[in-house]
């Protein structure tokens, strides 16, 4: 992956002023001049977020993070928007979780006024700013921004500190099979091992990923073995031009006349006429029926 110099900008990079307004509800029982306090809302009118890009939450994890905040509480405070009666998550959806677990009835909450898409970006960077997701939620949340919120490449790189070509290899991750993609999800494979597999032809991408994994090869070893199969594998033979029927018919009219093999090489607008003779004799029998001589 590429370097992630870029990520330290926060999210106040994401949305430049005023596109968003922030609304920071205080809590009833606080003094007016507290408007900075975040919103204590039931865990229960809180829903996730639909574009959250990270897909993974480990039992494990959450269930360490729930027993800090037994001891601890909630920290840092959810980020979330309005939706009808209650909140959809932008930013917490871990806390959130290990709140539940954790028997919590609230959750301190900041709640802004963000659109759809504001939401994704917001998500994804932060995401990415913590290093939580796998490759391919990555990819999947490239996919989002491009096709669905009609970004570039290049805009999408942007927005979480990313060069272009890093977005294009997590794109490409999306052409592997499913088994390879959950091998990344379940880190049996790296973004590098990846990149070695998806050099070689589709067909052989299975057979490379097992030989990847049962000889736990390293990146560097992974792309001796894509490059091996890439040079290994059958050439499909370029098609060649299709003749134009009009000539291939007049080749084969001539063979008849005059007896011997024709070959009419160009088009009927320029080219050349070969024929072929064996010896002498042919040579002169040829050379009396295009002369018209007896």
């Amino acid at each position: 992956m590429a370097s992630r110099k870029g990520l330290g900008r926060g999210l106040s990079a994401l949305i430049p002023p005023p596109p968003v307004v922030t609304r920071v509800e205080r809590m009833p029982s606080e003094a007016d001049d507290a408007s900075s306090a975040p919103l204590f809302i039931s865990v229960s009118k809180i829903a996730p977020n639909p574009a959250q890009p990270r897909k993974l939450f480990r039992e494990s994890e959450l269930a360490a993070l729930a027993a800090s905040i037994r001891e601890q509480g909630v920290l840092q405070p959810l980020v979330v928007r309005r939706r009808g009666d209650g909140y959809e998550l932008i930013i917490g959806e871990r806390r959130w979780r290990a709140a539940q677990l954790a028997g919590l009835d609230e959750v301190p909450a900041v709640v802004l006024d963000a659109t759809d898409r504001q939401v994704v970006e917001m998500a994804l960077v932060e995401n990415v700013q913590r290093a939580d997701l796998n490759p391919m939620e990555l990819a999947e949340a490239f996919r989002v921004l491009i096709d669905d919120e009609g970004m570039t490449q290049d805009e999408a790189g942007r927005r979480v500190g990313l060069d272009r070509s890093s977005v294009a290899n997590h794109l490409r991750l999306l052409e592997l099979p499913r088994e390879i993609q959950q091998d990344l999800i379940d880190q049996r494979l790296t973004m590098g091992h990846a990149k070695a597999i998806l050099q070689v032809p589709v067909e052989q991408r299975s057979l490379v990923r097992d030989q990847i994994i049962r000889s736990s090869l390293s990146v560097r070893a992974a792309e001796e073995l894509g490059r091996r199969a890439a040079s290994s594998a059958p050439r499909q033979p370029r098609p060649g031009p299709v003749r134009d029927v009009h000539v291939a018919d007049l080749e084969e009219r001539l063979r008849k006349a005059l007896q011997t093999k024709v070959r009419i090489v160009g088009r009927r607008s320029r080219g050349r006429i070969e024929l072929q003779y064996f010896g002498e004799g042919e040579l002169e029998r040829l050379s009396d029926r295009l002369l018209g001589d007896s």
